[in-house]
């Protein structure tokens, strides 16, 4: 019952917060705007020489709703990460920020009580960000007239949506350890932006599928071929990295107040 108190704290504090609906607006940008190129590139109006049609080209984008839905899944691969990391550093964050922090270790709650609540918002929060885009997505295919959306098509895209969204999911919890380290929000965004750069870098040479930041993007298309090196190998590292972050952001927790 403790968790479920503490959980519902946490939805009043998301209440009071536009942050909310900020990251909602910004996530359903990608879709937006990925239906609009996907439409330009099918039109036949685009430069085929441009950097744009080449990527898409690479990435074999259809105007169809098979080429949609890779599209869907790489907004989560390389934007959820982004957007994701900013959830979990804002929830993990605020407290310091807002000076509100020693109120939170003074509760008559155990502190690891505390922490699940947050991760269970996060988790909540962004399977909410992941099910609106979707929804959308699905509304703008209809808006562009595709046709054909047939169960074939719709279940081996839908569990490459939700595979890579439970790899951007897992990938919060060290950026809520930097939060918790950092007390406030500039720690965790520093290492989500180092993250994101190295992903790029790492992913270039042909290492993307060994660094759990570049994996949800090389999983969901954004690298093309560079998918298939993606092994089980791939997936422990990534497993390894969220409970290391878990772990870490409850022990650090559970002596708060004594850094």
């Amino acid at each position: 019952m403790t968790l479920l108190y503490s959980f519902r704290a946490e939805l009043i504090k998301l209440k009071h917060s536009p942050f909310v609906w900020v990251s909602f607006i910004a996530f359903a940008l990608g879709p937006i705007m990925g239906g609009i190129i996907l439409y330009v590139l099918g039109s036949g109006n685009m430069d085929p020489s441009s950097m744009l049609s080449q990527k898409a080209q690479m990435m074999d984008f259809k105007l169809n709703w098979d080429g949609f839905f890779i599209l869907l899944s790489q907004v989560v691969g390389v934007g959820g990460v982004m957007i994701f990391g900013f959830v979990a550093s804002w929830l993990f964050g605020r407290e310091y920020s807002d000076k509100t922090s020693k109120d939170l270790l003074a509760l008559p709650i155990s502190r690891s009580t505390i922490l699940n609540a947050k991760f269970l918002t996060y988790i909540l929060w962004c399977i909410a960000l992941v099910v609106s885009n979707l929804l959308l997505g699905l509304i703008i295919g209809k808006i562009m007239g595709l046709t054909g959306l047939t169960w074939e098509i719709l279940i081996p895209n839908l569990t490459i949506y939700i595979v890579t969204t439970l790899m951007v999911v897992a990938l919060g919890s060290p950026i809520s350890f930097f939060a918790l380290w950092g007390k406030g929000y500039m720690a965790p965004l520093g290492f989500l932006v180092l993250t994101l750069v190295f992903a790029q870098i790492v992913a270039a040479v042909g290492y993307g599928h060994l660094f759990p930041w570049a994996l949800p993007g090389l999983y969901s298309g954004t690298g093309g071929e560079a998918a298939s090196h993606i092994t089980s190998g791939s997936f422990i590292i990534l497993i390894l990295m969220a409970l290391t972050g878990y772990i870490a952001c409850q022990q650090w927790w559970r002596r708060a107040d004594q850094h």
